[in-house]
């Protein structure tokens, strides 16, 4: 069985992002997101309503990071803080050495690659430093652009 330990919070670089720890700083970008029905609409979660809503998924995502379950990152273009999205780890397995993948992003930010870009760098950070075996997504059969993305 692996044993996760995100501590300190591993940040990531990539040719364009810096992927980093999500805050309740980011509750306003995050509930642009969040609440954007367009953008959620294979993401099997609430739409947040309000801001607290965005706080209190802030607040669970840090809860799950300090209890070493699950980790997500603030998607930021390098030389910006500005959340434009997030990918992350949220259903993890450690004793079957696997983890699910989920990823969304401002539609501001679509088909340029990034979120290819982070879902590269997370699975690299997965295979390589949490030694996962095997690292899934839950895909609705509509979402052509996540189909085509993972294949």
């Amino acid at each position: 069985m692996l044993n996760f330990n995100f501590s300190p919070f591993p940040v990531i670089t990539t040719n364009r992002m810096v992927l980093r720890k999500i805050t309740r700083n980011d509750a306003n970008d995050m509930f642009t997101l969040r609440s954007n029905s367009q953008l959620m609409q294979h993401i099997d979660r609430p739409i947040a309503t309000t801001l607290e809503d965005v706080l209190e998924i802030i607040d669970r995502g840090e809860t799950t990071l300090l209890k070493n379950e699950g980790i997500a990152w603030a998607m930021t273009l390098q030389g910006s803080n500005q959340l434009i999205g997030s990918v992350g780890y949220y259903r993890t397995k450690p004793e079957h050495h696997r983890a699910e993948i989920g990823y969304l992003i401002h539609s501001d930010y679509q088909r340029k690659g990034l979120t290819l870009e982070a879902v590269n760098a997370i699975l690299n950070y997965g295979f390589n430093q949490l030694q996962l075996h095997s690292v899934e997504a839950c895909v609705t059969p509509d979402n052509f652009a996540s189909i085509n993305l993972l294949i």
